[in-house]
């Protein structure tokens, strides 16, 4: 039977990406193929962080005692866990539920991808401000559409170049959804905006992440 390392699950406002604002219920799983350097869930990627051990009967009973239909996965990174693509499936066979999938860019996503229409994908882009630029898989962008989302965390103005060109180069703003979103107390928002209008980014959002304007930045279950 397939056993899952799960640190956190709770219900909450999903803070980024497409259904900022919207009830979701996360799963957080344990453990982290990168090492960012704003991460704000280090304390979930470390080898001896407490975690349940769920089996996916456990998870999808869980998911819906909540009543909620967003569910997240994240952590960590949910794409390194062992097993997770029987997961994912299970949890996509119910239409009822959105599965989405917040991933780091560093794993490769093709054997997701034809999962099913209720799961989304939520790339990130890690930027040179986080450390982790060069473990970027931008094959993924062939496997994205509309209903999904990549997502930039700024950290400073050359960060903000190199969203721009990748943007560019890959053409995201026209397949996909995107996302600037700041580095929390690294750059300012409105330093964000001013880029975007000064390089006419007609087809990116600027995005702040909720949760950490609703509680304390560094407040777990939320």
């Amino acid at each position: 039977m397939e056993k899952y390392r799960v640190v956190e699950k709770f219900v909450s406002i999903n803070g980024e990406a497409k259904a900022a604002g919207e009830l979701a219920c996360f799963i957080r799983f344990a453990g982290c193929n990168l090492d960012c350097s704003y991460c704000d869930t280090k304390w979930a990627n470390g080898k001896d962080v407490p975690y349940e051990i769920m089996s996916k009967e456990d998870i999808y009973n869980y998911i819906k005692e909540t009543g909620v239909r967003n569910v997240t996965l994240t952590g960590g990174e949910p794409l390194i866990q062992e097993n997770i693509e029987t997961l994912i499936r299970m949890l996509a066979a119910d239409k009822t539920l959105r599965i989405e999938l917040e991933t780091n860019g560093s794993v490769p996503i093709a054997k997701y991808a034809d999962i099913g229409d209720n799961v989304v994908f939520t790339l990130d882009y890690k930027l040179p401000g986080s450390g982790m630029d060069s473990h970027m898989v931008t094959d993924n962008y062939m496997y994205i559409g509309k209903k999904d989302a990549v997502k930039f965390v700024v950290s400073d103005k050359h960060d903000l170049d190199c969203a721009r060109d990748i943007i560019n180069r890959f053409h995201l703003d026209e397949i996909t959804t995107v996302y600037l979103s700041s580095s929390f107390s690294r750059i300012e928002p409105r330093d964000i905006v001013d880029y975007m209008i000064e390089h006419g980014m007609n087809r990116v959002k600027l995005q702040l992440q909720l949760h950490k304007y609703i509680w304390e930045p560094d407040k777990k279950g939320v």
